[in-house]
């Protein structure tokens, strides 16, 4: 990729900025766990797996912190930083997972050495990230498959390297046909709004040299009707145990066109996207965001002062609509039988 979304440098947690994204392209470093989590909030750093990365990151920052006390007293302050980590954003389970994991393996640790402690926050933070890059490479491999050559598929939200540590989830299906010589091209959604699909999933595809084109969110159906999408990638921020998928708002419209014109509707997840407990979608706590972010977007107000706003981040996809799970481990049947 020409870019990278996170990196790590002498110990500092290094974010692209992706709320100034396409216009300029800046970059952020942190050694502050405390300036992580509103970064995660105002979706400098977004997209499940890359939320979970940071997130791992974020203890590691914060593990460094100098104190007097014990390995044990100090495992107590981390259970006590790992809660306020996870409630930075409620609805994407990776970032929950992550910190979860990097808890579980320091928990593990009987020394009385705080060094050491810590240096297995870094390790286990750093496996996340890797295994991020693999998982990304193994759901482009398998996803791509299911493309013929010449297609042109939608996708909504930005679920690329922007979303992930390694080159995405959704996207890295585009990436890897390319790799095989498949001529792909792929229609954007906008993604009201904040714009993800047209800020984000757009510039991210212009610099690998994928052809897109970008589309507004009501353009979808009818570019169906019109015969000219063969297909609908997205990806995920939670798929609950029966299957039923939350992801950016107006996916389950999305899936819902799909299959009034007879389009798959695919979706691109690792396995650490997948929650091991909750068993619907009707359990899913639903992130709602400020009004401002669709009274007056980028600063430009479009709506009367006072006017009263429903703005959920995410929606939920039914199991019944999607026509195949991409995982890292392989394609995996989902609940639309045609």
């Amino acid at each position: 990729m020409k870019f990278n979304t996170i990196q790590i440098k002498d110990k500092k947690l290094i974010l692209l900025d992706q709320t100034v994204l396409p216009e300029k392209v800046v970059y952020n470093s942190y050694s502050d766990y405390r300036d992580v989590i509103p970064a995660i909030q105002r979706l400098e750093v977004r997209g499940a797996p890359a939320i979970g990365i940071s997130a791992a990151y974020a203890l590691c920052l914060a593990v460094e912190v100098e104190v007097k006390t014990t390995v044990e007293g100090l495992k107590k302050i981390m259970q006590d930083v790992a809660g306020i980590i996870k409630n930075a954003r409620p609805t994407a389970v990776n970032l929950a997972w992550a910190v979860d994991r990097v808890l579980e393996k320091t928990d593990m640790y009987t020394g009385d050495s705080l060094d050491e402690y810590r240096q297995i926050f870094w390790d286990e933070a750093d496996a996340i990230f890797t295994e991020d890059k693999a998982m990304c490479d193994s759901m482009g491999k398998y996803g791509a498959e299911l493309l013929k050559d010449g297609m042109t598929v939608l996708t909504h939200c930005n679920a690329g390297a922007l979303a992930t540590g390694g080159i995405g989830t959704a996207l890295a299906v585009f990436y890897k046909a390319k790799e095989m010589g498949k001529s792909i091209k792929v229609f954007a959604d906008e993604t009201r709004p904040l714009l993800q699909g047209a800020r984000l999933t757009t510039w991210e595809l212009m610099q690998e040299d994928i052809d897109v084109t970008l589309i507004t969110d009501n353009m979808a159906g009818y570019s169906m009707a019109l015969g000219k999408i063969d297909a609908v990638i997205t990806g995920a921020d939670r798929i609950t145990k029966n299957g039923d998928v939350a992801n950016k708002i107006g996916t389950y419209s999305v899936a819902v066109l799909a299959k009034e014109h007879g389009i798959p509707f695919y979706v691109a997840a690792p396995e650490s996207t997948y929650d091991k407990i909750l068993e619907s979608g009707n359990d899913i706590i639903v992130e709602e965001r400020a009004p401002e972010e669709v009274t007056e977007g980028f600063g430009n107000r479009t709506a009367p002062d006072g006017v009263k706003v429903f703005s959920p981040a995410f929606d939920i996809t039914p199991h019944e609509l999607v026509t195949a799970y991409i995982t890292d481990t392989g394609v995996r049947p989902g609940g639309r039988q045609a």
